[in-house]
């Protein structure tokens, strides 16, 4: 498939550019992929469209400030401005603490870059076009310390205010190591996940740490040729345990969220059962992907031409999917990461 088959029209006017209060007053989309049918609702209500033996599935990674500035430094003193976004930490020896990062500003192997008078980065090699390993002076409790204190939100370019790193955060948010949010879970609340559990709906958490492979942008023609950048993700026993048992009792397991859904997918063996606890994943979902897994998908409107499009495309067909999507900028729905809600349910006829 062509990349031009995943494009889309979105006036600037539909980018959400802060989450709703209170968060479960988005809206929610229902898409009933057998019946071909669309509902409007909003996400207060999600409860009313999931049944008490349904199975939530969300990732409780947690989002790092991971934007940080810096200037080269020349002999005594500093120039030329230099950004990065940390994407995810490289495993070295012990009291190593290195990282891959985009970055922006003109550099080369070898530069030293001060971040902060304690923070000093040795810009080490080249990983791939994008991407830079970069050696730090500090520890990994010390760095994580420092980039607390003058690290800023990674909030996607489309995103034109500053946000904090309180509300670009999933209330669930346990594991750091994220350089984006797995946004679909923005619309919980506890009152909301309260009102879920009373239902008897079960909610299990796995983690995959959001970077480059979630928000890459797609650059070739042919969508084949795109590769996925792995990301860390692991699902511990007794989740997968949990989640292999309510898999074998024909309940729904509904993902919350595209990282949540790449996680559960690549961990998943084609006898529909979870084997791994912990991997990098770099799995490309793409229509004509048979889903081994999940039954269902909790997830926000994606940019167009993105792998998230695509992997939705996977779950609905892609001309339902985009008749969907022009539906929504019609009805004013908020799109993208501080946007409203889709329920993508019924693809594996089970409902």
């Amino acid at each position: 498939m062509k990349i031009k088959e995943f494009d889309y029209f979105l006036p600037k006017k539909n980018i959400a550019q802060s989450p709703c209060k209170p968060r479960d007053n988005a809206r929610l989309m229902i898409l009933d992929v057998k019946n071909k049918s669309i509902k409007h609702d909003y996400f207060y209500n999600i409860h009313k469209y999931l049944k008490a033996t349904d199975v939530l599935v969300a990732n409780n990674t947690k989002v790092i400030p991971a934007r940080i500035y810096g200037k080269k430094i020349n002999k005594n003193s500093l120039e030329g401005k230099i950004e990065i976004l940390l994407l995810k930490q490289i495993k070295l020896p012990a009291r190593t603490c290195s990282w891959e990062a985009m970055a922006k500003g003109r550099i080369k192997a070898g530069k030293q870059v001060e971040f902060d008078k304690e923070l000093i980065g040795i810009f080490n090699k080249k990983i791939t076009k994008q991407t830079w390993q970069i050696n730090f002076n500090l520890s990994n409790d010390n760095f994580i310390k420092k980039i607390n204190k003058i690290g800023q939100t990674p909030t996607p370019p489309y995103i034109k205010q500053l946000s904090n790193l309180k509300e670009y955060q999933t209330i669930y948010a346990v594991h750091p190591g994220s350089a984006a949010a797995p946004t679909a879970g923005f619309h919980f609340t506890k009152k909301l996940i309260t009102k879920i559990k009373n239902k008897k709906i079960s909610f299990e958490f796995i983690t995959l740490h959001v970077g480059l492979g979630t928000f890459q942008p797609i650059r070739t023609n042919n969508i084949k040729e795109h590769k996925i950048h792995p990301e860390w993700a692991s699902i511990n026993i007794q989740t997968k345990t949990k989640l292999n048992k309510a898999k074998q009792n024909n309940q729904r397991i509904i993902a919350v969220g595209t990282t949540t859904t790449r996680a559960i997918e690549s961990f998943a063996s084609p006898d529909k059962l979870l084997r791994s606890s912990k991997k990098w994943v770099d799995l490309f979902i793409v229509p004509g992907y048979k889903f081994k897994f999940i039954d269902g998908l909790i997830t926000n409107f994606h940019l167009p031409k993105s792998s998230l499009l695509m992997m939705v495309s996977a779950l609905a067909g892609q001309k339902f999917i985009l008749k969907a999507y022009k539906q929504a900028i019609v009805k004013n729905y908020r799109f993208y990461s501080f946007g409203d809600a889709m329920f993508i349910k019924n693809f594996n006829n089970i409902d």
